[in-house]
C-alpha cells in the first residue's frame, strides 16, 4: 500500500477530526512542548496487536509496513502516530531514514487527520535534530508555528549549535533569525561563536547585524562579542569604521578591553597610518587599559617590517617600565629581523636578555635564527645555532628538521641530509613534502638530477605522490642546464602522476627558452598564459627581463616593462634592480636616474641589490665619495653593505692610490661586522706591493692583522671540511 494510502475509516473520520482540532485550537496552543509520546489506550485485541506490529516495524526502520499496520487499525489516534514517528526516529537504522516519507506522513495528516498536536512536532524535531536532518527539523519547527504551537529554546539552540560545528553560517544564520522572531535569545557563548565564525569567514555585514540585533534588545554587553568585529575590520583595512564603532559603543556605556584597543592599533598600524595607531595606544591608557604583550607585540612587527629595528629594540625597553614583559612571540619577531640584518651585537644583547628570564627559545626562535644566517649565506653558524637549539632542550619539531636539511643541503650535502632523513624515518620521524622536497632541491644544485627523479619511487610521499613543487625543483634544474631530455622525462612523469603544471613550471619554460636564445619561443609562451587564464607573476616577469638584460636586449626588456606595468606586484624591487643594473653596464645613467624616480613613485625602498648597482655605477665613474654617500645611506636605512659592494669600493680606490681612504673604509668594514674575504685581501696585498705602507707603520700593523685573521679563517675551514 503506498505511503499516501489511508483506510476507508480515515475519510469517514477526516470532518469530525478537523472540527475537534479547530475548536480546541486555543487548548493545543498552551499545551507544553512534549518529548514523550503517549501511547492509545485500546481495549480491542485487534487494535492491541497491531499497534505492537507497527512498534516492532518502526523500531526495525520499516516506515512503510509500520504506516500499513497503523492504517489497519479502526481508530488511529494521533498518539499512534506520534508513537510511529518517535519508535522510527529511534531506531536501529535511523541514519537510513526516509525524511521524504516522514514528510508525506505528516502532510497527510494535516489534509486527513488525525491532526498533529504539540508532540508530533517536538519528536519529528527532536528525532530529526538528532539524526543530522537539520535543515528539515527547522522545516518542523517554523510549520509547528504555523500550526500554533511554540517550539522550544533548548531545540532551536540544539539546531544552531550544529549548524556552527558544521560550519554552515548561511542555515545558523537562518535559525538566528527565526529564533528572534519568536523573541528567542540564544546565549552569550553561542553568540560569541557565531559572530566570531562570520567576521572569519569575512562575513562581516552579518556579524554587525547579529551583534546589532542583540545588542538593541540588551543581550549583549561584553566586549567578547564584538571585537571579532572590529578585529575583522581592521584586518579588511576598514579601521575608521572599527573606529566609529568603537567609539559608538563606548557611547552606550559598554566597556572595552585591551582587544578592543590592540584591534585598532594593529589595523591602522597595517594601513601604515602610525600616527593613528600609536594615538590610539595613547587613548587606551588614558582609558585605563593597559596596553598587553600583543599590543605591544603588534608595534614592534610593525617597526621590523619598516626596518626600524632600534625603535623596535627601544620598544623592548618600553615595555619592561610599564610591567609589561616581552614574551617569547615579541622576541622572536625582533630577533628575526635583527638575524636577517646581520646586527650580531644586538642579537647577543636580545638572547642575554631571554636567558636572564630563563625563556628558552622555540622553534620559531630556532627558524628565525637559522633563517637569518642562511639569508646572509653563513651556512656553517646556521648549522651551527641548530646544533646548539638542539643541545639546549629545543623541542626539534619537522620545521627546525626541514630547516636543518635545508642547511645541509646548501653546504651540498645532500646525501648526508637523505641519510639522516632515513634514520629519523626509522625512529619514528614523519616527513613531510617539504621535507623530501628540500632533499630533492638539494640533488639538483649538486648536479645530480637523475638522481633526485630516481627519489621519486623511492620516497614515502604523505599524499601517495610527488606534488607540483617536487617536480617543478627538478624541471628547474633540467631548464637551466638546457637539459631538454631531462625536461621530457619529467613531462612524461607528471602527465602519469596526474599532476598539473603551475605558473612556477610556466616560467621555468620561460627562462629555458630565454636562457638559449628562444627569445620568441618564450613570449609566445607568455602570451599563451596570459589568454589561457594563467596570470604570470611578478617572479615570471622578472625572470624574463632578466634574461632579455643578460641577452642586451634591453629595449624589449623595456616594453615588457611598459606593458605589464601594474599587473599583480609587478614590478618590484628586484624589477627595478635588473632593468638598473643592466642600464649601469651600458652607462645609461640618465635613465637609471629615470628609473630610480619612477621606483620612488611606486613607494618601493632600494634594497641592498639597488645600492650595490649604484656604487658600482659611481665606482666606475670614478666617483668615489658618492659611493660612500650611498654606502651611508644604507647604514642609515638598516641595510649591511655586503663584502662585494666594500670590494668595489676598495677597488675603485686602489685604482686611484687613495691609499688612506682604504685604510679607512677597512676599519668601517670590522666595525659594521663585515669580515674581508678573498678578494679583499687580494687588493690589500695588491696594496701593500706597492709600497705606501712603509710610511704608516700603524696601518700596516692593522692589515697584517686583517690578513693573520683572514689565514685562520681559511685554516679552520679547510680542517672542517676535510
Amino acid at each position: 500500500m503506498p505511503v499516501s494510502l489511508l483506510s476507508h475509516h480515515r475519510f469517514l473520520k477526516f470532518h469530525k477530526t478537523i472540527c475537534f482540532s479547530i475548536a480546541n485550537f486555543s487548548y493545543l496552543s498552551a499545551l507544553p512542548t512534549l518529548y514523550c509520546i503517549e501511547e492509545m489506550k485500546t481495549d480491542d485485541p485487534h487494535d492491541l496487536q497491531l499497534q505492537q506490529a507497527m512498534k516492532n516495524d518502526a523500531v526495525s526502520g520499516n516506515l512503510r509496513t509500520a504506516l500499513r499496520s497503523l492504517n489497519s487499525m479502526r481508530y488511529p489516534s494521533v498518539n499512534d502516530y506520534n508513537a510511529l514517528f518517535y519508535h522510527y526516529l529511534k531506531s536501529s537504522r535511523r541514519h537510513l531514514i526516509v525524511v521524504g516519507d516522514l514528510v508525506k506522513v505528516y502532510f497527510d495528516m494535516k489534509s486527513l487527520g488525525p491532526y498533529p498536536n504539540a508532540s508530533t512536532f517536538n519528536i519529528l524535531l527532536g528525532g530529526l535534530t538528532s539524526t543530522g536532518n537539520l535543515r528539515d527539523a527547522l522545516f518542523f519547527a517554523e510549520e509547528m508555528c504555523g500550526c500554533g504551537f511554540r517550539p522550544a529554546f533548548t531545540s532551536l539552540s540544539k539546531i544552531l549549535k550544529k549548524w556552527l560545528g558544521l560550519g554552515n553560517l548561511d542555515d545558523s544564520m537562518r535559525v538566528f533569525q527565526f529564533m528572534l522572531r519568536l523573541d528567542y535569545f540564544p546565549t552569550e557563548p553561542t553568540m560569541n561563536l557565531l559572530i566570531s565564525k562570520l567576521c572569519k569567514a569575512g562575513m562581516i555585514g552579518e556579524a554587525y547585524f547579529v551583534f546589532q540585533g542583540l545588542l538593541g534588545k540588551g543581550c549583549l554587553k561584553s566586549a567578547h562579542s564584538y571585537n571579532p568585529i572590529l578585529w575583522a575590520l581592521c584586518k579588511d583595512g576598514e579601521s575608521y569604521t572599527a573606529l566609529a564603532l568603537l567609539y559608538s559603543l563606548k557611547k552606550r556605556g559598554i566597556v572595552h578591553n585591551v582587544a578592543s584597543y590592540t584591534a585598532l592599533v594593529y589595523g591602522f598600524i597595517l594601513e601604515g597610518l602610525r600616527e593613528e595607531a600609536f594615538r590610539i595606544l595613547e587613548e587606551m591608557e588614558i582609558d585605563g587599559c593597559k596596553p598587553n604583550v600583543i599590543t605591544y607585540t603588534v608595534i614592534v612587527k610593525f617597526l621590523c617590517d619598516k626596518g626600524r629595528i632600534d625603535e623596535a629594540a627601544d620598544m623592548l625597553g618600553k615595555m619592561g617600565k610599564k610591567g609589561c614583559d616581552p614574551d617569547i612571540v615579541t622576541y622572536n619577531v625582533i630577533l628575526r629581523e635583527l638575524f636577517h640584518r646581520g646586527r650580531i651585537a644586538k642579537i647577543d644583547e636580545i638572547l642575554q636578555a631571554m636567558d636572564r628570564k630563563e625563556m628558552s627559545p622555540d622553534s620559531f626562535t630556532c627558524a628565525a635564527l637559522t633563517g637569518g644566517l642562511l639569508k646572509r649565506h653563513q651556512l656553517g653558524a646556521a648549522s651551527k645555532s641548530l646544533c646548539w637549539f638542539i643541545s639546549v632542550g629545543g623541542s626539534v619539531d619537522v620545521v627546525v628538521c626541514n630547516i636543518y636539511f635545508h642547511c645541509l643541503c646548501r653546504e651540498n650535502k645532500s646525501e648526508l641530509a637523505l641519510s639522516l632523513l632515513k634514520s629519523m624515518m626509522e625512529k619514528g620521524f614523519a616527513p613531510t613534502n617539504v621535507s623530501y622536497n628540500t632533499i630533492l632541491n638539494g640533488f639538483c644544485r649538486e648536479n645530480h638530477i637523475d638522481e633526485a627523479l630516481q627519489l621519486f619511487d623511492q620516497f614515502e610521499w604523505p599524499s601517495n605522490r610527488p606534488d607540483v613543487v617536487s617536480f617543478n625543483t627538478i624541471l628547474s634544474a633540467a631548464c637551466k642546464k638546457g637539459n631538454s631530455s631531462m625536461i621530457q622525462r619529467v613531462l612524461d612523469r607528471r602527465e602519469y602522476e596526474g599532476v598539473k603544471f603551475n605558473v612556477v613550471s610556466f616560467t621555468c619554460f620561460i627562462q629555458y627558452f630565454c636562457t638559449f636564445g628562444k627569445i620568441s619561443d618564450g613570449w609566445e609562451l607568455l602570451e599563451s598564459m596570459i589568454s589561457s587564464g594563467c596570470n604570470p607573476t611578478v617572479v615570471t616577469f622578472n625572470t624574463l627581463l632578466d634574461k632579455l638584460c643578460k641577452n642586451r636586449l634591453l629595449e624589449t626588456a623595456h616594453i615588457i616593462f611598459r606593458v605589464f606595468r601594474n599587473t599583480g606586484d609587478f614590478p618590484n624591487t628586484t624589477s627595478y634592480n635588473i632593468l638598473i643594473h643592466a642600464l649601469i653596464r651600458e652607462g645609461n645613467y640618465s635613465l637609471t636616474k629615470q628609473l630610480l624616480r619612477d621606483m620612488y613613485s611606486q613607494r618601493l625602498e632600494p634594497d641592498a641589490v639597488t645600492y650595490g648597482s649604484l656604487i658600482k655605477g659611481s665606482c666606475k665613474e670614478g666617483k668615489i665619495s658618492i659611493a660612500i654617500q650611498l654606502r651611508n645611506h644604507m647604514l642609515e636605512n638598516g641595510l649591511a653593505p655586503t663584502v662585494a659592494i666594500y670590494n668595489t669600493i676598495l677597488a675603485a680606490m686602489f685604482q686611484r692610490c687613495k691609499f688612506l681612504d682604504i685604510f679607512s673604509l677597512l676599519k668601517d668594514m670590522i666595525i659594521n661586522g663585515c669580515e674581508p674575504d678573498v678578494v679583499s685581501i687580494k687588493i690589500l696585498k695588491q696594496a701593500i706591493s706597492k709600497g705606501w705602507m712603509k710610511r704608516f707603520p700603524g696601518i700596516s700593523k692593522l692589515l697584517e692583522f686583517v690578513m693573520c685573521r683572514n689565514r685562520e679563517k681559511e685554516t679552520h675551514n679547510g680542517g672542517t671540511a676535510s
